[in-house]
């Protein structure tokens, strides 16, 4: 065996090697080091002993926790919303890149793509206050054009019912323009040939996009399918926080894992609680990842991430 043989390899590719080097810090220093605080989900944490130095407790803090009744709420909430967003996001995504590649020449394409790029890159914190504004009781653009017509104000901020259907669609009018220029981009590199065969057959728009364009999006859905089942049991804590904040009427259809998380942190100031549900948020995401691997590979398994 050649003793220099990694190091020499190290030699050779040290430019890719530094190009590579700030993402495995930020990894290490932010995901894994921090791993180490999970030792307190199992702790009484007290100031004085630190994160190693308070004593253990077992499992009295996620005894506390599910007994709360806040656990299944909490988790419901994140699953469905996170499912009602992959599913709805994608659906809009892909339906919008084939209506740009389709419909518009590229010179009107890419101001519409700009156009439904912009919301992503609003903060959270703006989205709250436009929301704010167009909803609030009192001086809503909402209610005053309902006044104005001689309806009813809506009291959208004291109503539980309303916020799944505005959550899931504001995530989508956000994510929109991001997710169309990756369906986008992977259309473009459809081969040509295959559309001019099949125009060439009589096949109309339709049956192309059917027959060629949703077929051969499958590989790129899938894909981002999948990663974000891996993040099914993460909540957008700047979406549902900045959108909702510490209203307690919404609780019961607004409230995720992140956002319980947050609250017991910095209202209870329950470390050992707040650390719990985190990391029964982790090991729901593992699990959940795992399982959807595992049916991909059993459908098709060149397509799973592992």
């Amino acid at each position: 065996m050649n003793r220099g043989g990694f190091w020499s390899d190290v030699s050779k590719y040290r430019v890719l090697l530094l190009m590579l080097l700030p993402a495995v810090l930020f990894f290490l220093l932010f995901a894994y080091i921090p791993m180490a605080g999970i030792v307190l989900a199992f702790k009484q944490f007290n100031y004085n002993g630190g994160i190693f130095g308070s004593p253990w407790n077992g499992l009295d803090n996620f005894r506390f926790f599910f007994e709360s009744g806040d656990a299944w709420r909490v988790t419901r909430n994140t699953a469905l919303y996170n499912i009602a967003f992959i599913i709805v996001n994608n659906v809009l995504q892909i339906a919008a890149a084939i209506l740009l590649f389709e419909a518009a020449r590229p010179f009107f394409r890419k101001i519409f793509q700009t156009m439904l790029f912009l919301p992503y890159f609003i903060s959270w914190v703006v989205v709250g206050a436009i929301a704010y504004n167009l909803f609030n009781y009192d001086y809503g653009m909402l209610n005053s054009v309902l006044g104005w017509l001689g309806m009813e104000p809506i009291d959208v901020y004291n109503t539980a019912a309303y916020w799944p259907l505005l959550l899931v669609l504001i995530s989508a009018w956000k994510a929109l323009g991001y997710g169309t220029v990756m369906y986008l981009a992977a259309i473009t590199g459809l081969d040509r040939e295959m559309y001019e065969a099949a125009e060439i057959d009589g096949a109309n728009i339709f049956q192309r996009i059917i027959h060629i364009t949703i077929p051969n999006l499958m590989p790129t859905l899938i894909i981002l399918v999948l990663l974000a089942i891996g993040n099914i049991f993460r909540g957008d804590f700047g979406m549902f926080y900045n959108m909702v904040g510490n209203n307690g009427i919404l609780f019961s259809t607004t409230d995720v894992i992140d956002t319980y998380v947050f609250r017991a942190l910095t209202a209870n100031n329950d470390i050992g609680m707040s650390a719990a549900a985190g990391f029964y948020q982790s090991i729901l995401g593992f699990v959940t990842i795992l399982v959807a691997n595992w049916a991909v590979r059993r459908y098709d398994k060149d397509r799973a991430l592992f």
